[in-house]
């Protein structure tokens, strides 16, 4: 099994790339095959299944067996603990975006007495 730390670094790995993420946002529609994932991308099947395994190592999606073909789905778990990780830094953004609340009403209200 792999670590919270070991696991948190591979999903991140794992969506650092625009491909992946729009795979994973197809996937978030429902289960599909990899010929439906590969179906609007301009690259080649054996390229989209590289991306796929990616994504399976991460443990971002699963693929699996019905009859003939292994549709994929996506697996929410990690995605959690992106979440949850980024959340610890909820109040840097909050406090920035204070900042940037109060500098732009002080803009504001300069450009309105100026006027």
């Amino acid at each position: 099994m792999m670590r919270n730390e070991e696991r948190l670094t591979q999903t991140l790995a794992a969506l650092a790339n625009t491909t992946r993420r729009a795979i994973l946002a197809r996937l978030a529609e429902g289960e599909a095959t990899v010929n439906e994932i590969a179906a609007p991308f301009d690259m080649s099947l054996p390229a989209i299944s590289k991306h796929i395994r990616v994504l399976e190592r991460a443990g971002l999606i699963t693929q699996g067996q019905k009859a003939q073909y292994r549709p994929c789905k996506i697996e929410a778990d990690p995605l959690k603990e992106v979440s949850t990780w980024t959340e610890q830094y909820r109040h840097i953004w909050e406090n920035r975006f204070d900042q940037l609340d109060t500098y732009l009403t002080q803009l504001n209200e300069k450009e309105n007495n100026n006027e």
